[in-house]
């Protein structure tokens, strides 16, 4: 491990000489994918998302909005994995934006990021815990409160960490492979049998229609909301095999893939209930019918029981995935010592695993903490829980994307001007940071209504001055490390594994 040439000697070791690592070759181009993948979550991104968008948002054009997010997404990502095959970083945003648009934002970026996963677990242990307890009263009669399952998910993520992301990706990959399946039953059931009761319709898929319905800023809010968790391809730059190849490759997999899917499904889905009766079952006291109607008539009974199943491992997976993602994060801030105590503590790899144990274990009590909090308070874990926490997570993350772009700018103009291109690193940089924008301005503008029964909290009041608050606090210390600690503030943002150091 070193640190860029470009850095201070006295910044270049920790006290002792070294900077803990995290495993190698751990994993390949199809788990980098699989893992991105299981933290955008397809089965809770559909069933969770299409029914509101189709019911508050833009409508019959939810899956156009989809088609509008996947193309803007992409933009984003060329920029993104220009900068990829560069950098390989595990704090991600953290290392790109350090170098683009220097240390002082990238540590508030850093700290946003981190941030942001460090509330989607709990988020996601709460909209988990919701279908663990429904399914299971409903099949079985069985009651078991909530809080119960939320202990199990806390548990299992704590194990996957700690023994590996080899280990995670191993359990990801049966759950991802299951959720994707049942979802892909209906869809494709749906197109063999010439659509609904209306037939092929094509309204869905038009892109004027994502900008239309009760809400189209809702929707395709929502729909940016869905894909959250793509960009963590390149969190597992240093546990891959040829990162500088692997990275941009999975980015564009999982940024492309889960959008073509997002699109058929939800399509299908709407198709198969025929349009007027989309709306109706979305606006439903069981929101669900949307897929559960179109699952029970053209494939059966037993596969929307099986869905309902694997909407529950789903959330499982994706909530395993922003676990991981978080102690990285963590690590990543840990071992540059951004603060001296994190050195040894989260900045910390396991001797036989190469995990950042440490981190993962710090990221459960946290984690846990919260989840306590709003037991305590009384709120309901997913209006409460998975709601508020996923509306402050989400625009944490926008905000870090739109700078990500504009550090793409500045960083091929300062750092590699002969690799400059026309698109690559200037127009879809650009237009990625320009339209990341316009969905903070989407969310802040529908917040009230995206949190339903909790637009009232003081939580979703304060998500944009929170937010505000981590960033101002991140300028400030590396402001504060920059003219009291020269040699710390060198290594911000600069940590990077020798044989992929930026080049």
């Amino acid at each position: 491990m070193a640190v860029d040439e470009g850095v201070a000697p006295a910044a270049k070791a920790s006290e002792d000489g070294t900077v803990h690592r995290l495993k190698p070759n751990a994993i390949g181009l199809l788990g980098v994918v699989f893992m991105a993948v299981a933290t955008a979550a397809p089965i809770t991104a559909m069933t969770g998302n299409v029914p509101f968008m189709v019911s508050s948002g833009n409508g019959i054009g939810a899956p156009a909005s989809y088609l509008v997010a996947m193309v803007v997404l992409a933009i984003f990502s060329v920029g993104f994995t220009s900068m990829a095959k560069h950098i390989t970083s595990t704090g991600a945003f953290y290392g790109f934006i350090s170098y683009g648009l220097g240390r002082s934002v990238g540590l508030a970026s850093g700290l946003l990021a981190t941030f942001a996963y460090v509330v989607f677990e709990p988020a996601l242990i709460g909209i988990f815990s919701v279908f663990a307890t429904t399914t299971l009263e409903d099949q079985t009669g069985l009651h078991i409160p909530w809080w119960g399952f939320a202990v199990l998910m806390l548990a299992v993520n704590a194990m996957g960490t700690w023994f590996g992301v080899s280990v995670a990706e191993k359990l990801l990959v049966v759950l991802l492979a299951t959720e994707v399946t049942i979802l892909a039953a209906m869809a494709i059931s749906v197109a063999l049998h010439g659509g609904g009761p209306d037939g092929f319709t094509f309204g869905p898929v038009n892109p004027v229609n994502a900008f239309q319905g009760t809400s189209a800023g809702l929707g395709l809010f929502f729909a940016f909301w869905s894909w959250v968790g793509f960009e963590s391809t390149a969190m597992y730059g240093e546990e891959s095999r040829d990162p500088k190849k692997i990275i941009p490759k999975a980015t564009m997999i999982s940024v492309l893939g889960v959008g073509v899917f997002y699109v058929f499904v939800s399509w299908m889905a709407i198709t198969g209930n025929g349009e007027k009766e989309a709306v109706a079952a979305a606006s439903s006291a069981n929101p669900l019918a949307l897929f559960f109607n179109p699952t029970e008539q053209y494939v059966g009974h037993w596969a929307v029981v099986v869905m309902q199943w694997l909407m529950i491992t789903g959330s499982l997976a994706c909530g395993m995935a922003f676990h991981n993602c978080a102690a990285r994060y963590m690590y990543a801030l840990g071992r540059e010592g951004v603060l001296p105590s994190l050195k040894n503590t989260v900045g910390r790899t396991h001797e036989r695993h190469g995990s950042p144990h440490i981190a993962g274990l710090v990221q459960t009590i946290v984690s846990a903490v919260l989840i306590a909090a709003f037991w305590i308070a009384g709120k309901d874990p997913y209006a409460g829980l998975y709601v508020l926490l996923a509306i402050l997570g989400t625009m944490s993350i926008l905000v870090v994307q739109a700078v990500c772009s504009f550090a793409v700018l500045a960083y091929f103009r300062t750092h590699h001007p002969e690799s400059r291109h026309w698109f690559k690193t200037f127009t879809a940089p650009l237009v990625g940071g320009l339209a990341m924008l316009a969905v903070v301005v989407l969310l802040v503008s529908n917040m009230g209504v995206a949190a339903g029964t909790e637009s009232g909290s003081l939580v979703l009041k304060g998500t944009p001055w929170i937010v505000a608050l981590i960033a101002a606090a991140g300028i400030g210390y590396a402001q504060y490390l920059k003219r009291r600690d020269p040699a710390r503030y060198a290594l911000l943002g600069r940590t990077v594994l020798e044989e992929t150091k930026e080049r």
